[in-house]
């Protein structure tokens, strides 16, 4: 099973877990969105360097 640490009270939680059972702490879901911007954001730089 997969874990992940809560920031806020170092329980480690399943990897699938929204709120950590101990503190109630909300794990975001933006990591994955982060991740799609920087792909974006590194394809459009490299095309602007070769059009350009």
């Amino acid at each position: 099973m997969k874990t992940k640490e809560c920031p806020s009270c170092a329980m480690e939680v399943d990897i699938s877990s929204t709120v950590c059972p101990i503190c109630q702490y909300e794990f975001a879901e933006t990591s994955t969105n982060y991740k799609w911007i920087a792909i974006v954001l590194i394809v459009v730089m490299l095309l602007y360097l070769f059009v350009f």
